[in-house]
């Protein structure tokens, strides 16, 4: 594919590190002439200094054979002009803006982006998909990262394998035996650096981070077979007012009428503007390394230390003056991919890298083929992908058993007619059945060809 990208950030230079290694034909674009050089010197893309929005600069890029437009810039408003742009003079087929503007997202002015408005087929927030993140992980505070796919029915839960796991060095086999009756399906192990989609006859091992494909509604009861059975958050610390947590707050007080909000933020502007737009949840202002000012927001009962500034340093710092003032446990957003590998160490118990969530996001609309949701996991080595069967996929009509799937690819759940199936060697796979399935990443365009039919060429 041809892909234009606006912006060559932290976001954009990670959407372009990605499709370019994929063998994709890759342009960015960006008003920092030392950006350009930067992404140029170390990708195999083309750079362009100027303005996204700009027709001329979009014209030397190429957008009249491009596929598609990323615009990750700063500014909104960049973006969307960025996509009227393209699709107005243009005519760019796929365009996928950033938003971070709560207002443009409001209900009532939902048909802002419709094809005879502004015309954006993708909105990326990533303060929303953030915020969804975290909610999730405190909902399941058990498991690394948990992500819903087929409409909220199945979850992928990260799960880490230590001490309190009882199920270590046991095949994945038994663990069917053990657990008939639970709909639940290890797809993918990182094992020293290294990802592993398994075999029915490989074992878990201590220190695996496995990844398990599971029925919903047995979220909870898989995370405890795992030995993480724990309680949902309910005393929250929140380090950080911005649009991360503004939405956070709201979700978690329209959602969990039961729990306890406390937030400190460094801004007396930002504190005060949450104040008037909270019900609950209380704002200290003051910084998140105050250690008496921890104290006042009951860190040393709190079950959850959230700390998601603007500020990496402050991130990790804080999180780990939590659990030594006796927080139960803490989670850190890093966009610094450089502190994700010493984190454990430090006392940090999980990181969000709003990256990775932002990547995954774009992937889900690069795909070719039927695919409906994808989740790029372990820095992308692997991802994890939704997608329907057609009449004409290879998977169709012939038992599990029977498929002989290459390594590196293994299916977590089949949903058919909207039913959850735990897949087994008998399993036949039905037109328009719905597959969540990881793939290792050279196996990805293998995926994407088994959900193509010839007339999606192009």
């Amino acid at each position: 594919m041809k892909i234009i990208i606006c912006g060559a950030g932290q976001v954009g230079y990670g959407i372009a590190e990605r499709l370019a290694k994929e063998g994709n034909d890759v342009s960015v674009i960006d008003n920092s002439a030392e950006l350009v050089q930067n992404i140029q010197d170390k990708l195999d893309v083309r750079g362009y200094y100027g303005h996204g929005s700009h027709p001329d600069v979009l014209a030397r890029a190429g957008a009249e054979q491009a596929d598609m437009i990323i615009a990750v810039t700063l500014y909104d408003e960049v973006n969307m002009v960025a996509c009227q742009v393209a699709h107005s003079l243009f005519n760019v087929p796929t365009k996928l803006a950033r938003i971070r503007a709560q207002s443009y997202r409001q209900p009532h002015w939902q048909n802002l982006f419709a094809r005879q408005h502004m015309p954006i087929d993708v909105i990326i927030s990533p303060e929303i998909e953030v915020g969804e993140v975290i909610l999730r992980r405190i909902a399941l505070p058990g498991a690394r990262d948990i992500v819903p796919f087929a409409d909220e029915k199945v979850a992928m839960l990260a799960i880490d394998c230590d001490e309190e796991c009882p199920v270590i060095d046991t095949p994945l086999s038994q663990l069917s035996e053990l657990f008939p009756d639970l709909n639940a399906t290890v797809v993918g192990i990182s094992r020293n650096g290294e990802m592993i989609a398994p075999r029915s006859g490989d074992q878990i091992l201590f220190g695996d981070l496995a990844y398990v494909v599971t029925d919903r509604s047995q979220a909870r009861r898989t995370l405890s077979i795992f030995g993480k059975e724990r309680g949902e958050a309910s005393r929250i610390v929140i380090a950080g007012g911005g649009n991360i947590g503004l939405y956070l707050c709201r979700k978690i007080e329209e959602l969990m009428p039961a729990a306890r909000v406390r937030v400190i933020e460094r801004s007396r502007e930002t504190a005060v503007r949450m104040a008037e737009g909270l019900d609950r949840t209380v704002i200290l202002h003051g910084s998140a390394l105050d250690e008496a000012l921890l104290m006042e927001a009951g860190i040393n009962q709190a079950d959850l230390m959230v700390s998601i500034t603007n500020d990496d340093q402050v991130n990790i710092l804080a999180s780990v003056l939590a659990k030594k003032l006796g927080c139960g446990s803490n989670l850190a957003l890093l966009n610094n991919a450089g502190y994700h590998g010493f984190t454990k160490s430090l006392g940090i118990d999980d990181y969000i890298n709003p990256r990775s969530v932002t990547i995954s996001r774009v992937l889900q609309h690069v795909r070719r083929g039927r695919i409906k949701g994808v989740y790029s996991i372990h820095n992308g080595a692997a991802e994890v992908i939704e997608a329907q069967a057609l009449d004409t996929s290879p998977l169709v009509g012939k038992p599990l058993r029977e498929l002989d799937l290459p390594d590196g690819i293994r299916i977590g759940a089949i949903l058919h007619e909207g039913e959850f199936v735990q897949p087994g060697g008998n399993t036949v796979i039905r037109p328009r059945d719905s597959i969540i399935i990881l793939a290792l990443a050279e196996r990805v365009r293998q995926v994407e060809q088994m959900f193509r039919v010839s007339l999606e060429y192009f």
